[in-house]
């Protein structure tokens, strides 16, 4: 019921206020390495009218022999499951440009918050209870602001869950359905979701016509129209096999401590579902059941959470008052209001551009100027990039579509320089591959783990490799450098090592432990003022107690003195 002093422009008012909100906090620049050959996958879809079958992007994708059975299956279905995505986001980059990319990152994540509000408002009818869990459920999607296929799963789950709680349009399932499937490969969830709406009404004995279970049958044969048919289940069993997979973040366990936001949503469920636990509808415990399972296997399904525990939260916690109504008639727009405000001030909202300090821009300008297309060995976190920027002259060693197991076990050898005994050193993979150019960071920057191979390169007793080019960003070796490309030193290379991390920190000074990682190495090679400086910029940032880091600080102040 709505009250009557407010003025009949005042909600939609809140609401487009929110909406605006919510458009500028999933806003930020583009910054996920595998943006790149998502874009360039879906202009490959677009100028050849087929899938990207054999990889036509990575010259190792092919090599070596399977390290688990089901090794091409899931190679194939990494190529293929999210063409449309990729054709999607090509069109609007071809269309607008990457602020047009960024907005349409921003829309499907915050349409998916309004399915979530418009499902807690149909169950509730209360206006803030919804808005509220919109903004929940974007406090958990804000971690995944990213241009990657994976928000369609996020638009389209809640989507599914919006019309099956309806049970409204049931004939839109399908279709629905269908174009999910060849998006992403998280259409499955749509089959656990319809399942479960399924079992509520074959428990309740529900004679609704029509029955939820039969166009929840038929979504689930429409899905079978995409290039992978109804592998999905048998690939999910082959990322467990998958040590590539096991080694990526996303797939890593979820964290639970110290309390984050989807750990407080979680938990709130559970107690709000068991306080007016007979209330709950079946269909609710099944899902929060199922999406928590889901979360705690992986961390990238914590975007689960974010979506269905406002619903459940709002839908029945008993705190909602007419004079909390009235406190939030004044309290909800002006805290929304001062959020966007701030968030723009601080530049941290609508950043409709790419970050460009990610992104070796100018090495690759490096290899296009000079024409250098041989063989080249490249950092994963660069691959998408340079396929965007670099392809079809050049193709990549690895990067983010995780297609090849052996030759991913190599290029940790490569990059560590691991000698281990009976196996093959650096130098000889690299010639295995038969590499001509290495272009290469020197830092996982989130644990600061330095890539050893920078440093054994900088040594001046081998001779197999010169380093012709380094910025803030990267560095380039050549094998064999062209006439009239200029050598650099060896020692240049820890002057690149050091520009790469005064520009990380510079741009994102909470994760500063490259400092730490170049103190030790100045520390190994001798160069203890420069590791002094190095270890002291480290502690003077934010980091956890690191003991070990103040004694080698210690140290180094007595022998530099």
């Amino acid at each position: 019921m709505i009250d009557a002093s407010i003025p009949r422009w005042f909600r939609p008012f809140l609401v487009g206020l929110t909406a605006v909100f919510l458009l500028g906090w999933f806003s930020p620049e583009i910054s996920d390495p595998d943006f790149w050959w998502h874009l360039r996958t879906g202009q490959y879809v677009v100028d050849n009218h087929s899938l990207p079958v054999p990889d036509p992007f990575a010259f190792t994708s092919s090599m070596g022999q399977p390290a688990y059975p089901g090794e091409p299956t899931t190679r194939r279905f990494n190529l293929t499951h999210e063409w449309l995505a990729q054709v999607l986001f090509y069109l609007t980059y071809r269309t607008g440009g990457f602020p047009g990319v960024v907005l349409f990152r921003a829309l499907l994540l915050a349409i998916t918050c309004a399915i979530v509000s418009w499902i807690v408002h149909r169950r509730t009818r209360g206006f803030y209870r919804a808005l509220a869990a919109g903004i929940a459920t974007a406090g958990v999607l804000q971690t995944f602001a990213v241009d990657r296929p994976f928000l369609f799963t996020f638009l389209l789950l809640a989507a599914t869950i919006a019309i099956a709680d309806s049970r409204r349009h049931l004939w839109v399932l399908p279709v629905l359905i269908l174009f999910w499937a060849n998006c992403h490969g998280g259409f499955f969830l749509g089959w656990v979701a319809l399942a479960a709406y399924s079992a509520e009404e074959l428990y309740r004995s529900d004679t609704a016509k029509p029955p939820i279970w039969l166009l929840s049958l038929a979504a689930i044969v429409a899905s079978g129209l995409n290039p992978n048919g109804f592998r999905i289940p048998q690939i999910l069993g082959f990322y467990r096999s998958s040590y590539l997979t096991s080694t990526l973040l996303e797939w890593a366990p979820t964290p639970w401590w110290p309390l984050r936001w989807y750990t407080c949503l979680l938990i709130g469920a559970l107690v709000v579902m068991v306080l007016a636990r007979k209330k709950v509808r079946p269909v609710d415990w099944l899902l929060l059941a199922a999406f928590a399972i889901a979360a705690l296997t992986a961390y990238r399904n914590v975007a689960l959470i974010g979506i269905f525990a406002p619903i459940v939260i709002a839908s029945y916690i008993p705190l909602w008052t007419r004079a909390n109504a009235h406190l939030l008639q004044y309290l909800a727009p002006v805290t929304v209001a001062a959020a966007l405000v701030a968030g723009i001030f601080t530049g941290s909202f609508f950043q409709l551009r790419v970050d460009s300090s990610r992104w070796p821009s100018g090495a690759a300008a490096f290899l296009a100027t000079h024409g250098i297309t041989q063989p080249l060995f490249n950092t994963y976190e660069f691959g998408g990039y340079l396929i965007w920027r670099l392809w079809p002259e050049e193709k990549v060693f690895i990067d983010g579509r995780s297609l090849n197991e052996s030759v991913f076990q190599d290029y940790a050898r490569i990059l560590y320089n691991h000698d281990e005994t009976g196996g093959k050193s650096a130098q000889q993979l690299l010639d295995q591959y038969g590499v001509e150019a290495i272009l290469m960071n020197g830092f996982e920057f989130n644990t600061g783990n330095l890539y050893k191979l920078a440093p054994s390169l900088a040594d001046p007793q081998q001779t197999a490799w010169k380093l012709v080019y380094t910025d803030g960003q990267a560095m380039v070796f050549l094998r064999h450098p062209f006439a009239g490309i200029p050598v650099l030193s060896p020692p240049a290379v820890f002057d690149g090592l050091e520009a790469q991390c005064h520009q990380h920190i510079d741009h994102d000074p909470q994760t500063p432990r490259c400092a730490r990682s170049l103190g030790q190495v100045f520390t190994q090679v001798g160069q203890y003022v420069r590791a002094r400086r190095w270890i002291g910029k480290y502690l003077s940032l934010p980091h956890d107690r690191d003991p070990e880091a103040e004694e080698a600080y210690r140290k180094l102040l007595g022998a530099t003195q």
